[in-house]
């Protein structure tokens, strides 16, 4: 049985750029680097980059995307920060929780949301909207 996520890794075009992005913007503890890939943990999450010469030109279309889990007292600041380091945002937040959606330097769509699957959940029941089906956990 599946127990949770190992750990997400991303391909990029150039490694030392992503590492500064990751560490020096998002704040990622970077735990090792070479000339090809590079280590972080975001909180508890094992979280690596490998340089790829396939890796896209573009975001891609869809809405696949990975958040991650930020505080309500730091969004305001760390969304600043973001936006100050010239990311292109890919959608507006209409969804429970404060959220800033994201783009990265290789076009992965990346989230950074206050809140919870438990949060979510609440907001869905709350709308009283026959099209959610919820199971018990």
């Amino acid at each position: 049985m599946i127990k949770g996520i190992n750990h997400i890794t991303l391909s990029v075009k150039n490694i030392e750029k992503s590492f500064d992005f990751y560490k020096n913007v998002l704040g990622f503890r970077a735990l090792m680097k070479n000339k090809k890939g590079a280590y972080f943990l975001a909180g508890d999450l094992w979280f690596c980059l490998e340089q790829d010469a396939e890796v896209r030109s573009e975001e891609l279309r869809e809405y696949t995307h990975i958040a991650f889990t930020i505080e309500q007292k730091d969004f305001t600041s760390f969304t600043s920060k973001i936006k100050d380091a010239g990311v292109k945002v890919f959608k507006e937040n209409m969804s429970e929780g404060d959220s800033f959606y994201f783009v990265d330097l290789d076009g992965h769509k990346l989230e950074i949301h206050v809140g919870s699957w438990k949060s979510r959940l609440e907001g869905y029941k709350g709308m009283n909207n026959a099209e959610f089906q919820f199971f018990e956990n």
